[in-house]
Formats: C-alpha cells, structure tokens, sequence
C-alpha cells in the first residue's frame, strides 16, 4: 500500500490505473501518451518511474485507514449457506454472526467484478473453502466466504462463495464520482440488521 500511494502520487504521465493486489501492483499504461514525451521505449520508461517510486518510497508511512461501517443482514433468506456452514463447522448460526461481526477486516484488493472487495482475514472458526460447484446467479450484495476471505458481490453475478447474509448498500455505483463503496486500505466492519431493517435501507 505504501508504493501504490508513492506511485499514485506521483502523477506519472501515461500511467492510467494503478491496481494495488494482495503482493503486487499493476500499473496500466498509454503507449501513446508516453511517446508524445520521450523516445524511450513505453515499456522502459514506466520501468524507470516504477524503480524510482520504489527506491523513494517511505515503506513505514502508513496512511489513515477510512474505517467503514457495512449493515448486513444474517437473515437465512439472504444467508442461504448459513446452516450448511453450521453443519460444517459445528457451531451455531448464531455463533458465526457473532464471529463474522465481531472482526474488523482489511480491504486487500479490488477483483472479479467491479468494487468486488477481498477481506481478511476471517476468523479460523468460520473458515470454509469456496462451494464445489458455484452458483450460476449470487445477488447484488451478497455477503460470502472463501478460505479466510470475505467478500462482497458488488453487481449479480455467478459466485461460488458461501453466502452468510446480504448489505442493502451498494458497493458499485457507476452514477458516482467514485463508483466503488471500499478501496484496498480500508477497514470495515460489519454490523448486524434485522430483515425489516434490511428491506427500509435497500429502498431508500
């Protein structure tokens, strides 16, 4: 995190996006952008910005996380994989609330879909691998579990994690300045509601 703020602020001409992951970063560029600048070779001339972000990086520079409260609801109308996982892990539903909720979880990276957050890490007690077969529709919203990962679908989609519980907040809004809800550096922290309270929050 901290080279991706290094290299965010740098202002590195022709660099589009940089994409911070659990290990690595993806710096996406314009070759034609560089061109207009230099006649070095598009490649090398981010490879330089890149060894020169890391050699004047402040690696103990640790930025304020924004720390974020996310509502979801356990309800098994929405937590459809709550009893399987109760049955698996020989711990009440109940329980695995309380352990999913009790956390404060690091945002890693931005994947799969758009605003898609990777969350960890969970709890060894209410750790389960991803389904044998995934689903071929998961809702918008759907709150899962994968290995020590959590993790919330952003937009429908087909998913294989397991589904505790459902956020009537959306994570992706295109219509916004900044369409994603969570970014990697984050913390959040997740807050139980009742199913009415989940219907009154999706409709406004």
């Amino acid at each position: 995190m901290a080279l991706f703020h290094e290299l965010s602020n740098a202002n590195i001409v022709g660099a589009k996006d940089i994409i911070p992951a659990y290990t690595t970063i993806t710096v996406v560029y314009d070759i034609a952008a560089i061109r207009k600048i230099t006649n070095t070779a598009a490649y090398k001339y981010i490879s330089e910005q890149i060894e020169k972000a890391i050699s004047e990086c402040d690696w103990k520079n640790e930025s304020s996380p924004r720390e974020i409260i996310i509502p979801v609801c356990y309800d098994i109308s929405l937590g459809i994989d709550l009893p399987e996982m109760s049955n698996q892990k020989n711990i009440s539903i109940e329980e695995i609330i309380s352990i999913h909720t009790s956390a404060t979880y690091n945002v890693y990276m931005l994947g799969f879909l758009p605003g898609f957050a990777y969350m960890g890490m969970v709890d060894d007690k209410i750790v389960v691998p991803r389904l044998s077969q995934p689903r071929k529709n998961v809702p918008a919203g759907s709150v899962g579990i994968a290995g020590n990962q959590t993790g919330i679908y952003p937009l429908d989609s087909p998913g294989g994690w397991n589904i505790i519980g459902q956020t009537p907040l959306r994570m992706f809004d295109i219509n916004n300045t900044d369409p994603c809800l969570v970014k990697p550096g984050d913390k959040v922290k997740f807050v139980s509601i009742s199913l009415e309270q989940f219907h009154q929050q999706k409709s406004v």
